[in-house]
C-alpha cells in the first residue's frame, strides 16, 4: 500500500486532493507531501504525525531486525517455493525493499548460493539456485516451510500493538450513536455502552434471547475509525509466528480511481511487512476451545499461527453465546482471570522459552444465561461493564414494529390497533415481549400474504399464524386451527 493511500484511508485527504496534488507534481516537480501541504489539503504538522504513525521502510539488514543468516534462508525458501527470478519479484513476496534484496542477493552470490541467468525481459537481472543453494533450501523448508513476508521483530510488534491500542481511539456519545443508527436502541443503553467500550475493559453483556446482543455487539465494529497495521508475521527467539489472517483482518481499501495515482507515494517509506488494516472485530462461539486462545504450532510446517485474541489485537473478540462453547466457562475464564485484568499475556514456544505480548483486545462476552451460573464472584468482578439488555419496552418495541413494517412494504397497513392486536395476542399466550419478534411475525405474514395472492396486510388469520409459531406449548392453546 502507498503512503498516499494510507492518508485517505486515516480520512486526512481525499482522493481528488491528492489527484491534484499529483498534476501540480507533474508540472513543479518535488514531492508529494510538500504538495499536499501547497494546496491546504494538510498541513506540516499534521504530515509529520502521520508519518510518525506508520511503520517505515527499514533501509538495511540491520533495521530489519533480522539475522542477514534468517533472512537469507527466507529468500532461499520463497525463491524455491514461489519459483521465482528476479530481485523484484523477490522484493515484492518478502515484503522488502529492494536496497535489502539487493544485499541479500549480493550474500547469495558470493556464498555459491545463486548464480546470474542473463537478463530478464523486463529487466533486471535473472537469479538461478545453485546445487549449494537448492540444497541450503530445502533444509531451510524442512526446518519451517513457513516462506513470503519478512517477519517483524517482537520489540516492534510490541511497540505498535502499544501505539495503537483501542484506548487511542476517541469514541464518543455521537459515535456510538451513529453506529446504532440502523438499530432502535435506547439512549440509555448508548450512555453505558459507550464508557465501556472507551475504557477498553472488558464488558458482559447478558439478558434473554431475542433481544439483540448479537446485533448490538456487532455494531460496535462500526465505531472505530483508525487504520492500525498488522505484521505478517513476527519472529520470536528465531521462531515465526503468522498474525496476519485474511479471513478475520480487513484490509483499507481506499486506492484511488486515478490513472494518475498509479504514481508511487512515497511506497519505500511504509514498510511493507505490515497490512493497514482496519480494526479487526473477531466473532466466535460455540466452536471455541482453549485451544485456540494459544499459540497453534504446525508441527509439519515448523511455524506457529497466533491466538485468536491476539489477531483481534487493536480490536474486539466477541464470544457470542458464552456457556455454550466447547471448553467450559470456567476453564475459560481461568485461561484469561489474569491477563484480562494485567493487560499482558503469556505465550511459549514448543522449545520451552516463553514471552508475554500486551493483552489489547476488547474481549466482550454475551450471553442469555445467568451470569452468576458462569461465572464466580472473584471473575465477575473482573469484568467492569455489565450491561443487561432485556425486553424491549413497549414505545420501544412499537418503533422496531414501525421500521420493520416499512422495510417490508406494511408501513401503510401498520396502525396503532394492529399494534395493539398483535401486543394483546402475545400476552393472552404469556409470550414476553422480544427485540426479534416484529421481524420473526412480519416475514412469516408477508410469506403468508404471497402464498394465498393476498394483498399485503396484516390480515387477522395470518396473524395468528405468525403468533402460534413464535413458541410451542408455550401458551393458551387456540379453540380452532389456524387456517391459511
Amino acid at each position: 500500500m502507498r503512503i498516499g493511500e494510507l492518508l485517505i484511508a486515516a480520512r486526512l485527504v481525499t482522493p481528488g486532493q491528492i489527484d491534484e496534488a499529483l498534476r501540480l507534481q507533474q508540472v513543479d516537480g518535488g514531492r508529494i507531501g510538500q504538495k499536499l501541504i501547497d494546496i491546504g489539503a494538510i498541513d506540516a504538522a499534521a504530515l509529520a504525525k502521520f508519518s510518525h504513525h506508520i511503520p517505515r521502510a527499514p533501509v538495511s539488514i540491520v533495521e530489519t531486525g533480522i539475522s542477514e543468516t534468517e533472512l537469507l534462508n527466507l529468500l532461499l525458501k520463497t525463491f524455491l517455493s514461489a519459483g521465482l527470478e528476479t530481485l523484484a519479484a523477490c522484493s515484492e513476496a518478502m515484503m522488502l525493499p529492494t536496497a535489502i534484496m539487493a544485499e541479500l542477493f549480493d550474500s547469495g552470490v558470493r556464498n555459491q548460493l545463486f548464480t546470474g541467468l542473463g537478463q530478464a525481459m523486463g529487466g533486471g537481472m535473472r537469479y538461478g539456485l545453485t546445487e549449494k543453494g537448492r540444497k541450503r533450501a530445502v533444509e531451510a523448508l524442512e526446518a519451517s516451510s513457513y516462506a513470503g513476508a519478512a517477519p517483524v521483530t517482537l520489540a516492534s510488534y510490541t511497540h505498535w500493538l502499544e501505539l495503537q491500542k483501542i484506548t487511542n481511539e476517541a469514541v464518543d456519545w455521537a459515535g456510538i450513536q451513529a453506529a446504532f443508527a440502523d438499530l432502535q436502541v435506547a439512549d440509555a443503553f448508548i450512555d453505558q455502552i459507550g464508557p465501556a467500550i472507551r475504557s477498553g475493559r472488558p464488558v458482559l453483556l447478558y439478558g434473554p434471547p431475542g433481544n439483540g446482543k448479537t446485533s448490538t455487539a456487532q455494531r460496535l465494529s462500526r465505531v472505530f475509525k483508525d487504520v492500525i497495521y498488522v505484521p505478517h508475521a513476527v519472529m520470536i527467539d528465531g521462531q515465526v509466528m503468522r498474525v496476519f489472517d485474511p479471513d478475520v483482518h480487513e484490509p483499507v481499501d481506499n486506492k484511488p480511481k486515478s490513472a494518475l495515482l498509479k504514481v508511487s507515494l512515497f511506497a519505500e517509506d511504509f514498510d511493507q511487512r505490515w497490512v493497514a488494516c482496519k480494526r479487526p472485530f473477531i466473532i466466535t462461539g460455540g466452536e471455541l476451545t482453549l485451544e485456540m486462545l494459544d499459540l497453534r504450532y504446525e508441527p509439519t510446517a515448523n511455524f506457529y499461527e497466533a491466538p485468536l485474541h491476539v489477531k483481534a489485537a487493536g480490536g474486539c473478540l466477541l464470544i457470542d453465546d458464552f456457556g455454550r462453547q466447547i471448553v467450559s466457562p470456567t476453564a475459560l475464564l481461568n485461561r484469561w482471570i489474569v491477563p484480562l485484568e494485567s493487560r499482558v499475556d503469556y505465550m511459549k514456544l514448543h522449545t520451552g522459552k516463553s514471552f508475554k505480548l500486551p493483552f489489547e483486545a476488547i474481549v466482550i462476552f454475551s450471553t442469555n444465561l445467568a451470569p452468576a451460573d458462569l461465572m464466580d464472584p472473584a471473575f465477575l468482578r473482573r469484568i467492569p461493564y455489565k450491561l443487561e439488555v432485556g425486553a424491549p419496552a413497549p414505545a420501544l418495541y412499537k418503533r422496531i414494529f414501525a421500521d420493520v413494517a416499512a422495510a417490508n412494504g406494511l408501513a401503510e397497513a401498520f396502525n396503532d390497533a394492529v399494534f395493539d392486536d398483535i401486543v394483546a395476542k402475545l400476552m393472552a399466550r404469556n409470550v414476553p415481549l422480544a427485540a426479534y419478534q416484529p421481524r420473526f411475525l412480519i416475514e412469516q405474514i408477508v410469506a403468508a400474504c404471497r402464498f394465498k395472492a393476498r394483498a399485503l396486510g396484516f390480515h387477522v388469520e395470518f396473524v395468528d399464524y405468525a403468533i402460534s409459531n413464535l413458541s410451542i406449548g408455550g401458551g393458551a392453546p387456540s379453540e380452532t386451527p389456524v387456517n391459511l
